[in-house]
């Protein structure tokens, strides 16, 4: 079967309705393929008469690689205007939304490649833009533009019955290098990242909740956080109907700090110096840490040889059995049991004879001992959000740092926000790029 020649051209192109008028082939260049639309000469939109052709701009588009070498699209297009002097319409530019989206520098096809290499496999953007040859700021308007309507598709985020909040970096900003932080809002049940958020106070992250409608928030059943007052009051605002439940694993850091605080103190009380690598208690600061039941028989003896030399009142000790104590409350298989065990529990630490390090920590187990007993009704932890913020931080790696929070939010959603991927071959249309830039 012989084909025409142009015919062949126009298909390795692989756009429809469209005429391949030149093609450029210039050493050490992209390629440039020349090409103009196959359409019926269109009526005036305004009162429906016969139009003529304004002139033809040439619009440069960055295509996708063929044949291993850099590929521009040189699509003449049609202005056309209405020669009727009544007619208020004057002219107008032919669209065609296959070839590209409006005001992009990119072909569809590109556009439809590019957030998918960016934000499922974590290139940079300056990467891609290498590779194809075009600028940065091009390929990262196709990234939010192509991106945007990924991370807002309602189907993403779903209805989780679990939610998780914490904060991350987003970026140092200023002289002083000020950190500026984002709340990540996590789906705890299904470990997906649902959206990030500016600050880390209680305002924002409330303002997401209220627009998500009470039907959305009424299906929220457990609400996970760190020892976080400004995310309990999240909670407390607008999910006052589900149980909230603080981290175990910053409960039990919290209580090593106040362990290690204490283990300072008396080492700066009993040896006038911060600790050095023959002082007893600056021996035993790992062996405190670890957990009771890691210990070997030579470590515990070592540890209580350590505690007897340089602790003689006793109070390291007593905040390392505070600490092992603390740690046991995640092993009372009962919900009710465990309840009122951490009651007492912070009751307890409170005692005259403990170290002040000790009563504070008693202090704080008080103030959230709703929060603590309740992981053993569902044992929900905040670990997938810090898994999330994990991801991040990987993102913000590939990209060496965001200063806009809109390039961060998009990147960071499109990487660790598990949106449809399909969306981008199917019924999927970019943002447009001039309604991106003021979103941003």
């Amino acid at each position: 079967m012989e084909l025409d020649p142009t015919r062949m051209c126009e298909l390795l192109v692989g756009l429809p309705d469209v005429n391949v008028l030149a093609v450029d082939d210039v050493a050490d260049e992209p390629l440039r393929v020349h090409v103009e639309t196959r359409e019926p000469r269109p009526t005036c939109p305004g009162c429906g008469g016969d139009v003529a052709i304004k002139d033809r701009p040439a619009v440069d588009l960055a295509d996708l690689a063929v044949f291993g070498r850099r590929a521009r699209l040189i699509w003449r297009k049609h202005r056309w205007s209405c020669p009727a002097s009544s007619c208020p319409t004057g002219s107008w530019t032919g669209k065609h939304p296959a070839i590209a989206a409006p005001r992009l520098g990119m072909t569809d096809r590109a556009g439809r490649w590019v957030p998918e290499q960016v934000g499922r496999h974590g290139r940079t953007v300056n990467e891609i833009a290498l590779e194809l040859g075009c600028d940065w700021h091009t390929i990262n308007d196709t990234v939010v533009a192509y991106g945007t309507p990924l991370i807002e598709d309602p189907a993403r985020i779903g209805e989780p019955i679990a939610l998780g909040l914490d904060e991350t970096l987003f970026v140092r900003v200023g002289k002083w290098r000020r950190q500026s932080w984002s709340t990540s809002i996590v789906d705890v049940e299904a470990g997906r990242l649902l959206d990030v958020v500016p600050g880390r106070s209680a305002a924002e992250p409330c303002h997401w909740l209220a627009e998500r409608g009470d039907a959305w928030l009424a299906n929220i059943r457990w609400a996970t956080l760190d020892l976080s007052g400004p995310y309990r009051s999240v909670f407390d605002t607008m999910l006052p109907d589900a149980i909230q439940i603080a981290d175990p694993f910053h409960l039990i850091e919290l209580a090593n700090s106040k362990l290690d605080e204490c283990r300072r103190r008396v080492q700066n009380d009993t040896m006038g110096h911060r600790g050095r690598k023959t002082d007893p208690l600056y021996r035993a600061r790992r062996l405190l840490t670890k957990a009771h039941e890691r210990l070997d028989d030579h470590g515990a003896e070592k540890l209580l040889g350590l505690l007897a030399a340089g602790d003689p009142q006793g109070e390291v000790r007593m905040a390392w059995h505070a600490k092992e104590v603390v740690r046991s409350i995640y092993e009372i298989p009962d919900a009710d049991v465990a309840a009122e065990f951490v009651t007492q529990l912070g009751v307890d630490l409170q005692d005259e004879s403990c170290p002040v390090e000790v009563r504070q920590l008693g202090r704080t187990i008080l103030r959230w001992k709703d929060q603590i007993a309740a992981w053993h009704q569902a044992r929900f932890t905040n670990a997938p959000t810090e898994a999330a913020n994990n991801l991040i931080k990987r993102v913000k790696r590939v990209a060496f740092g965001f200063t806009r929070f809109r390039n961060y939010r998009v990147r960071v959603l499109l990487y660790a926000g598990r949106p449809n991927w399909a969306l981008l071959r199917y019924g999927h249309t970019p943002l447009n790029s001039r309604r991106a830039s003021k979103q941003g």
